[in-house]
């Protein structure tokens, strides 16, 4: 951290360090400067080229979902994807097959609380996406409700849940003491917050929204406003930014898989934030993980494209039966797992008529039983798990 004098504290671009308490258990917090940073931002010939290139493949992968034969679906599963990425960034164990046969069936192959975790992370972004499509607005008290369904009933759930913090934290390390780093005191994270918030509604700051939502991240992520998931709120919020801002039409793109596989250089470069003022710095590595995971997302989403025309066109080619395993097809498409129960309930089709489906789509080597188990079975859409499980392995 920077140094301190006895008399003042030393100031950096991006806030400074304040004694909060003396003695053998002392400690400082970091007391972060309003947004934007001053001096201003260097956009120089890199960073304005990353900007750029980052733009580019953020546009691409808004065009795509035009091509979309049913964009509610792709939403649906990389909601799910994102859901179970951020939780494994936080310890989880849970999977993306955990989290589909747990929607399905009730049933996982881990822990409840790690499949609860990733489903209070899909219900809390489905319900803030849903708010601002709404046209709420993008509030502390937008971030203080989706907070309340983030932790309700899961790990951390019992430390205030929907509610800014009124004590200390600290990340890494044992007490303040000895963290990794310390964040602004409660009264001085209430003001911080509301700095943040002006700065997310002021429309006097003109600068292209991708660097604002990474100034946003990182900034929230430097106040760690709630006791717990924070992390998870920072990951919401660059997907709220951007979709509430109109660079995305479908929220399709998730930097957490970005964020996992560069865990160490990520809290580098928010702690050179803190103590270099490393705006750049940050804002590159920022950029270059947006460029990233939107080109892969589009990648991805052509690849799915394809994949369930060339399967839906051996269904049909089956002739007797066709119809009914389509429409099983269908759900697939949509969950990517099924079971007989649920599939006779969605499609009102008798469970011979399913069971019948199912064998002709599991015989063209589309589906195949994973369960093991002679009740309570439980086909996957193997090859659309895979497309989409990348990265999600822990």
């Amino acid at each position: 951290m920077a140094l301190e004098s006895k008399d003042q504290p030393m100031v950096v671009r991006a806030g400074r360090m304040v004694r909060q308490q003396s003695g053998a258990a002392g400690f400082s917090a970091f007391i972060p400067s309003p947004l934007p940073p001053r001096p201003a931002l260097i956009l120089d010939g890199t960073l304005q080229e990353r900007l750029e290139t980052a733009s580019r493949e953020v546009g691409r992968l808004d065009s795509i979902t035009t091509l979309l034969p049913n964009p509610g679906l792709f939403i649906y599963m990389y909601v799910r994807k994102e859901a179970v990425l951020s939780s494994q960034i936080e310890g989880t164990q849970s999977s993306l097959s955990d989290l589909l046969r747990a929607e399905n069936d009730g049933t996982a192959g881990v822990p409840f609380d790690d499949v609860n975790e990733v489903l209070n992370y899909t219900a809390a972004m489905e319900h803030g996406l849903e708010r601002l499509e709404n046209g709420f607005p993008l509030s502390l008290r937008l971030l203080r409700d989706i907070h309340r369904i983030l932790m309700t009933g899961a790990r951390g759930g019992n430390r205030t849940p929907g509610e800014f913090r009124t004590s200390q934290n600290w990340i890494g390390g044992s007490r303040p003491g000895n963290a990794r780093f310390v964040p602004p005191p409660a009264h001085e994270m209430q003001e911080a917050m509301a700095s943040l918030e002006k700065f997310l509604h002021d429309e006097g700051v003109r600068m292209p929204l991708l660097v604002r939502t990474g100034l946003v991240h990182a900034q929230f992520e430097t106040i760690h406003p709630f006791l717990d998931g924070n992390g998870r709120m920072g990951r919401l919020l660059i997907t709220f930014l951007l979709c509430n801002g109109g660079a995305l039409s479908k929220p399709l793109l998730y930097l957490s898989l970005y964020l996992k596989e560069n865990r160490d250089e990520y809290y580098e470069r928010l702690q050179r934030v803190r103590t270099h003022g490393d705006w750049e710095g940050w804002m590159n590595f920022y950029l270059v993980g947006v460029e990233t995971v939107a080109r892969l997302a589009t990648q991805t989403a052509s690849r799915i494209i394809g994949l369930f025309e060339r399967d839906r066109r051996r269904i049909h080619a089956l002739g007797k039966g066709a119809a009914s395993a389509l429409s099983v097809f269908e759900i697939l498409r949509n969950r990517a797992i099924v079971s007989i129960p649920r599939a006779v309930k969605e499609l009102n089709l008798s469970k011979q008529t399913v069971n019948a489906a199912v064998r002709r789509i599991e015989g063209l080597g589309i589906i195949r039983e994973e369960s093991g188990r002679l009740r309570g079975r439980h086909w996957a859409y193997a090859e659309y798990i895979e497309l989409l499980n990348a990265g999600t392995s822990s």
